[in-house]
Order: C-alpha cells, then sequence, then structure tokens
C-alpha cells in the first residue's frame, strides 16, 4: 500500500480541531467532527490494507487482528494506565468508580456503548471522565469485527462489486443517523449502526475504483470544497448542532473529497497543503495525540475548578504533544517493528491478556466502590436531590410527553392562596423540595410543570429534547384550565445564552393577555465541578461554618434577564445568596447542592425560604 503523506496530513486536520475545542479554545465551537474525519480515514485505510492482502493471496482474520494489536494496543494501554494512577489518586470515590466502570467497558471495546447508557440527565460531568474520549475507538473496534468478513465474502463470491454491497450499507446506517438525530440523539451519537456509513464511506473511496481526476481545475476544485466543507463544521457548528445525522456529511464529504483529490494525476494545492511536514509530523503521532490531550484536559480541570487560563491552556496543548511525541517515538514504533520472537500467536495471546489484566483492574475498582479508603481525610456524602423532584410524574426527564403529566398528582402543596404553576427545567424542579419543606409557611397551592432540558420559553425547539415545544406549549392551556393565578419560571439560563436570551419574550408576550402574576427567577449558582470534588480539593472550611466558591458563569446574565423580565417579578438568586461570585456551597458541613449546580434537599430549603415567591 502506497504511503500517502496527504493522509496523514488529514490525521492532523482530524486531531487538531478535536483538542483545541475540547482545550476550549474560542472559534472551534465544531472542533469535535475531527472525529468524524478519522472515521473516514480508517474506513479507507483499513479497505486499502485489506484489498491488498486479499488481492496478493495473503488474507487473514488473525493477520489483520494481528496488525490491529500493534497498532491500537501499546499506546492506548500505556496511556490508560498512567491515567488509571491519576484517577486512583486524585478522583472521589464516586467518580473514580465511574472510571472503573469506564475502564471495564474500554479494556473490551464497549466504551461506546458505556457513555451511551451512562449518559443521562444526572450523570457525571463529561469533563471529569478521563476515558471518555476511548468511545471513538470502540466504535472503530466494532467495525473491525465485521469488516474483514464483509470485505472477504465481496471479493470471493460477489466478483468484488464493492460499491453493491456497499453503497446500500452506507445509505441505511446514514438513513438511521438522520433518523435518531431527533428520536435517539444520545444514541446515534455513540453507537456504531449510525457510525458505520463514515467508516464505509472512506472504505467505499478505496474500493470504488473510482476514475482518477485528470483535469488540475477540477482536482482543485474538489480539493478546496473538502477543505471548506470541513472547516464550515469546525467553525459553525456547536453543541446545539444537531449530530452526527446529516450534518455530518460536511465533515465525512470534505475528508473524502481530500481523499479523492490527493489520487489525481495532478497535484492540488489541497493535496500540497495536506504534505507539508509540519501537518505531515502530527498526523504521524495524531493517534497518541488523541489519546493523551483529553486526560490531561480532564485532569486539569479536575484540580483547577475553573475555566482554564490561557497560559493552562498552552500548557494542555504543550503537554499532550511532547507526550504524544514520547509515545510515538518510545511505545508506537516499537511495537510496529516485527520482532521474530514475537510470532502472530504470542502477539494475539498478549493482545487477548492485555485485555484481561485492564478489564480485572477496571471489574476490582467496580468491586471495591472506587476504593473509600484512600481519602483519609475527607468523606463523601449521599446527598438528597433530584430523588425528591416527583420524577417521571412531575419531573419528565427522559421523555418530556405531557401526557404522561397528572395535575391531582403534581400538586405539591395545598394552600387556600393563589395557585401558582412552577414551570421549567431542572433549575426549576430544584425548588420543590424546599416548596414542600415551606408549605406551612405559606397560604399557596402550588402546581410542578417540569421536566429535563426543557427551558420554559415557547419558542425553544432542542433537536435532543423535540417534545419540549409541546410540554411548553400546554403550559399555557394549563393556565386557564387549572384556574392558575401566577406563573414562575426557572431554568438554566446560561444554556439559552448562545441562542439569545431575548427568546423570553416568546413566552412573557403569551402570558400577558393570561391575567396571571409572572414571576422569572435568574440564574441561581452554577459551579465549575461537583461541590463535593470542590469541598476535597479546596477545604476550605470557614471559621464561620459556611464555605463558598465562585460561580462558573458571568453574573452579568440576571442583569440581562431583569431587563427583558420587564413588567414581570424578578427575583435575582445571587443576590440573595451570593457576595458578588462567591456563593456558599457548603453550611456548617452540610452541602446546599447535590452536584455542581442542583439545589440540594437542604439547599432548596434555604433559597425557598430566602426568596421564592410563595407568599400571597
Amino acid at each position: 500500500m502506497k504511503y500517502r503523506p496527504d493522509v496523514d496530513g488529514l490525521r492532523a486536520v482530524a486531531v487538531l480541531p478535536v483538542m483545541l475545542f475540547h482545550a476550549g479554545v474560542a472559534g472551534f465551537s465544531g472542533g469535535f467532527v475531527g472525529v468524524d474525519v478519522f472515521f473516514v480515514i480508517s474506513g479507507y485505510v483499513i479497505a486499502l490494507s485489506l484489498l491488498d492482502d486479499l488481492e496478493k493471496d495473503q488474507f487473514s482474520v488473525w493477520r489483520f487482528y494481528a496488525r490491529r494489536v500493534r497498532r491500537i494496543f501499546p499506546a492506548l494501554f500505556v496511556t490508560v494506565a498512567v491515567t488509571a494512577v491519576f484517577a486512583y489518586l486524585l478522583l472521589l470515590p464516586s467518580f473514580f468508580l465511574d472510571f472503573s466502570k469506564s475502564l471495564l467497558a474500554a479494556s473490551v471495546f464497549l466504551s461506546n456503548i458505556y457513555f451511551w447508557k451512562e449518559s443521562g440527565y444526572f450523570a457525571a460531568d463529561a469533563v471529569f471522565r478521563p476515558l471518555l474520549h476511548t468511545w471513538s475507538l470502540s466504535v472503530e473496534e466494532q467495525f473491525y469485527l465485521f469488516m474483514p468478513i464483509a470485505m472477504l465474502v465481496i471479493y470471493r463470491f460477489l466478483g468484488k462489486r464493492w460499491l453493491l454491497v456497499l453503497s446500500p450499507a452506507i445509505l441505511a446506517s446514514l438513513a438511521l443517523s438522520a433518523y435518531a438525530a431527533t428520536t435517539a440523539p444520545t444514541a446515534n451519537f455513540f453507537i456504531l449502526p449510525t457510525r458505520a456509513w463514515e467508516l464505509l464511506l472512506g472504505a467505499a473511496l478505496a474500493l470504488g475504483r473510482v476514475p482518477r481526476v485528470q483535469s488540475r481545475w477540477l482536482a482543485e476544485g474538489i480539493g478546496g470544497a473538502g477543505l471548506v466543507l470541513i472547516g464550515i463544521a469546525v467553525f459553525t457548528f456547536d453543541e446545539t448542532t444537531p449530530f452526527p445525522g446529516l450534518n455530518a456529511l460536511y465533515p465525512c464529504l470534505g475528508s473524502a473529497l481530500l481523499i479523492y483529490a490527493g489520487m489525481s494525476a495532478t497535484r492540488p494545492l489541497a493535496t500540497t497543503l495536506l504534505s507539508l511536514r509540519p501537518l505531515v509530523a502530527i498526523g504521524l503521532i495524531s493517534y497518541s495525540l488523541y489519546l493523551v490531550h483529553w486526560p490531561i484536559v480532564s485532569f486539569l480541570r479536575y484540580q483547577s475548578l475553573d475555566h482554564p487560563t490561557v497560559a493552562q491552556t498552552l500548557a494542555m496543548l504543550a503537554a499532550s504533544f511532547i507526550l504524544a511525541a514520547l509515545s510515538w517515538r518510545y511505545v508506537e514504533q516499537p511495537f510496529r517493528r516485527p520482532h521474530p520472537a514475537i510470532t502472530q500467536p504470542r502477539l494475539l495471546a498478549g493482545g487477548v491478556a492485555t485485555i484481561a489484566v485492564f478489564a480485572v483492574v477496571g471489574a476490582v475498582g467496580i468491586a471495591a466502590e472506587g476504593f473509600p479508603h484512600r481519602m483519609t481525610d475527607f468523606k463523601e456524602q449521599t446527598i438528597a436531590g433530584h430523588q425528591h423532584w416527583n420524577q417521571g410524574t412531575c419531573f419528565l426527564a427522559n421523555n418530556p410527553d405531557h401526557r404522561r403529566w397528572d395535575a391531582e398528582a403534581c400538586t405539591i402543596t395545598e394552600g387556600s392562596g393563589p395557585k401558582v404553576l412552577l414551570w421549567g427545567d431542572s433549575h426549576a424542579a430544584h425548588y420543590v423540595p424546599g416548596i414542600m419543606a415551606n408549605a406551612a409557611l405559606n397560604g399557596a397551592q402550588v402546581v410542578q410543570y417540569t421536566a429535563a432540558g426543557c427551558p420554559p420559553i415557547l419558542s425553544y425547539y432542542s433537536h435532543a429534547r423535540p417534545r419540549c415545544t409541546a410540554f411548553n406549549a400546554h403550559a399555557l392551556t394549563l393556565v386557564e384550565d387549572l384556574d392558575i393565578d401566577a406563573v414562575v419560571l426557572g431554568a438554566r439560563w446560561t444554556d439559552l445564552q448562545s441562542r439569545g436570551l431575548g427568546e423570553l419574550q416568546s413566552t412573557l408576550s403569551k402570558l400577558a393577555p393570561l391575567d396571571v402574576k409572572v414571576h422569572v427567577i435568574g440564574q441561581s449558582p452554577q459551579f465549575s465541578a461537583d461541590v463535593q470534588v470542590i469541598a476535597h480539593s479546596k477545604g476550605n472550611r470557614a471559621a464561620a461554618g459556611v464555605d463558598r466558591w465562585t460561580v462558573f458563569f458571568d453574573p452579568a446574565i440576571n442583569a440581562e434577564l431583569k431587563a427583558l423580565a420587564g413588567s414581570a417579578n424578578f427575583i435575582d438568586p445571587l443576590r440573595v445568596l451570593c457576595e458578588g461570585r462567591l456563593c456558599p456551597y457548603r453550611e456548617r458541613g452540610r452541602f446546599l447542592y447535590e452536584d455542581a449546580e442542583h439545589f440540594s434537599v437542604y439547599g432548596s430549603g434555604k433559597a425557598v425560604a430566602a426568596f421564592f415567591p410563595l407568599t400571597p
């Protein structure tokens, strides 16, 4: 198989946006699409390698897997081993328990399934999962299970009619991904059936016998289009973009066009750019770079408990390049070179043994429940919180279908005063324990109408939670049918900043003619990490018994919300609870939050008593 430096350059184009996106560098909001570029490259390279074996009559499934072991295992498991040591030293037991589960899953190349299943609304913060990035390696390994056999069957029994099989498979996988983008967005992101078309696209390019481009201008156009498509995705997509689905066509087609342009009879500018030595050098270490960068980001964020500074970002990137270069030189390269003593059976046996060892280490961490004895100076607590939000009835987490909501069951206080509708997402629901605890102190009759990820914005549409639109629209019906006197709007307003907080007007304008009092509760404190991580890392126990930490957003958001609220009564939790950006998270040993941003039962009671509008 002929070496192509431009393909290594394309690997650099894949890994750099991913790194810059994870490091929080402005302008690379769609950097996550670099993984899709990797998928196309992998499909192309693997198909060419298998085709070469088939045409030389050297095909062997075991030989293929032996090559994969040489290529993937050394750098992966060295990185995982070092990461496990730091995780053991730094992470709280609950976080290390999650790490151990992900380690077990990553060892057997099922981490994509694990992170899909464990990506619920109250799952561990993604940035504190040092092995999260291994999901893409699991997708590729699962692809490798069937691709060699599929190619052998097509080659031997279907007369090398590659596109006869690959084209329907690509279209079916793409169609499934487009459908799942709104019906099952989390599964769509993580699982092979909705990602297979990206790898198969690269394979089809390698196997389809596409004629070489002879025209220089056509080659220039194809290469330029490839760069533009990837650039659009990297610089205009963000975490709200439905993905993968049809939007993944941008980076995937862009990658395929760049690979195809490099096959042309002439050498287009795009191929020349990708073949530049700095890009090729980065491409050569791209696998190790991808492996090491995320644990560095994760542990730095865990330790700093704040947005990385410019200096920290530069340090993260520098450390990633240094470690990747060392990994490539002293781990990847030595293992890629065949050694007479390491026969194919021994290599495969060693690979299986390595998988077994790391799987056992993960299993031990799970059995030990994260080794809580490590933290002799800090005892992690089980904090009561969202379990008291009337989940599944009044707080709809996984399927916000208003038809599952019940007005009688969700009337959470029975006062004789005004009837109040509490409407919003989890940042409205976290007031529920406090409302119930303070029920005797007010005369309001409170009706809870809340759903995960559904801020009370009538114009709001989420590709991840498309039923939010109908859920919110139904709130207006409830105001009239239940004879509501006052509406309290609560939300994680920071999520709406990128869309524009002005969308709040879509709700306020519809409530205005309904003759109800409207209260808007502004953004409550959000910290950079779980409050127990902050407490353990900083140990800043104050003499007065109140521990404080800075919020993770600009408090000016509440000033903007107040201006938008107009005639509605605006409540600023920060002004009541905090001193500037410094907010209490623990009081006399009791945590006011259950995680990084949702009030605990105890904190909810304190917040409601302090500022929630319950009195007639």
